[in-house]
């Protein structure tokens, strides 16, 4: 029997849930249908979200073939068979050829490239369908011949309402099981906007409940025990390590954890996950509390060392206190400041004073000379110069007046004013 998503697919536009912007009258892909005016597309949106089936309704409301290729099975070859059998429709029958290519963002370039001169020609409307971001994943020539769809997920009562309509299937019906309205909403919130998820999840809640027993909230977790949580490996991982990010650079302990565990229940590497929080440690917090990189670089060690499930208890120590630490970017902009003036000054010489004299033809030339050694001073500080010569008096780290950093800034005023310096 075939799966129940496939079973409840929406057989017309007027069926598709979700995507009101852009199918409701007047909007966008309903009037280029009824206009006769649709162009090729990229589907781009999360999955379960309805890409292959918008895909063929917008063929069939058009009157159009519709051919479809796999970009992780099919390649160059397949797609000349595609449009040799697009001509023999436009020649015989006056047919347009609608083309998905589902997953188009796996196509290399030259791959990609193969379908510009018969979507400039017409031979084909093209439909391709990613979860990846076009910007990154779509060359630009193809990118400007198309038309970019990006699809939203489905919002959760609409999700419900289908699986509502699920419960009337046929096959479920004959399980003649109660179910707990409670069940249906966290069944569509756990689906996160995933209309097959939704109702994958459905369909193994049916089969693994007794036959006509009562399914509760309750009992959700043990039917459901080895369902995993998605994380796309591409934009959705990127967009949940960048919510982490954020909400640990906001000092909000909570979502930080949240989307920790999104990650790691999705399966993340979670070294990938102690490597970002290392570079968070230095680019985040600094100086602000130093103890953060040694947390963070713990952390890494520990992770490596055990894995997972132990390592989630190590990842989420380090993520509290990021979060709770105060903050400061300074000495982040202080090496990009730094590395902008390498770049535009190039490599300025190092004063004589500042060289190493290891040998006599070094001293001869003056290397070293005229160099005054702290520790021989009081305070341990002395006025010289450490800048290149153009590059004297430049300051790149400006200290947070906060955390340790305010302690910091306030020696390094202190010595400025020992040596006679202004402070600005």
């Amino acid at each position: 029997m075939r799966p129940l998503a496939d079973r409840l697919r929406p057989t017309s536009l007027d069926e598709v849930v979700g995507h009101e912007r852009w199918l409701a009258p007047g909007a966008p892909l309903r009037r280029a249908v009824d206009e006769g005016t649709l162009r090729s597309l990229i589907l781009w949106g999360p999955p379960g979200c309805g890409k292959t089936t918008l895909a063929r309704l917008l063929a069939e409301a058009t009157g159009a073939l519709f051919l479809s290729l796999s970009a992780v099975l099919d390649g160059v070859k397949e797609l000349r068979g595609v449009i040799a059998r697009a001509e023999t429709a436009r020649t015989m029958s006056k047919r347009a050829t609608v083309l998905f290519v589902d997953e188009i963002h796996r196509w290399n370039k030259a791959q990609q490239d193969a379908l510009l001169p018969h979507v400039e020609s017409g031979a084909i409307l093209l439909i391709g369908a990613t979860t990846e971001n076009p910007s990154f994943q779509i060359n630009p020539a193809l990118r400007s011949r198309v038309q970019l769809v990006r699809l939203d997920p489905v919002p959760t009562p609409e999700v419900e309402a289908v699986l509502r309509r699920a419960l009337d299937d046929e096959a479920i019906a004959a399980r003649e099981l109660s179910v707990d309205d409670e069940v249906v909403t966290q069944l569509a919130q756990m689906a996160a906007g995933d209309v097959r998820q939704a109702l994958s999840d459905l369909e193994a809640v049916s089969l693994a409940a007794e036959v006509g027993s009562t399914v509760t909230a309750e009992a959700l977790p043990e039917l459901l025990k080895d369902r995993p949580v998605r994380l796309d490996r591409g934009d959705d991982h990127f967009q949940v390590t960048s919510a982490l990010i954020k909400s640990l650079r906001g000092s909000d302990p909570d979502a930080s954890l949240y989307w920790l565990a999104r990650l790691i229940k999705g399966g993340e590497d979670p070294m990938y996950i102690a490597r970002r929080l290392v570079i968070f440690a230095s680019e985040d917090v600094g100086n602000a509390d130093p103890r953060a990189l040694t947390v963070a670089v713990a952390t890494a060690q520990a992770v490596e060392r055990i894995g997972l499930p132990e390592g989630r208890i190590p990842l989420a120590q380090a993520v509290t206190w990021l979060a709770t630490c105060p903050k400061s970017n300074a000495a982040y902009k202080a090496i990009d400041a730094a590395l902008a003036d390498v770049e535009r000054h190039g490599p300025l010489s190092v004063p004589l004073h500042l060289r190493n004299a290891s040998t006599s033809v070094m001293r001869a030339e003056g290397y070293g000379q005229g160099y005054r050694y702290p520790h021989d001073f009081p305070d341990h500080v002395v006025a010289q110069q450490y800048m290149p010569d153009a590059l004297e008096g430049r300051r790149y780290y400006t200290p947070a007046q906060h955390g340790v950093e305010k302690m910091i800034g306030e020696r390094l005023a202190w010595w400025r004013r020992r040596l006679g310096e202004r402070d600005d």
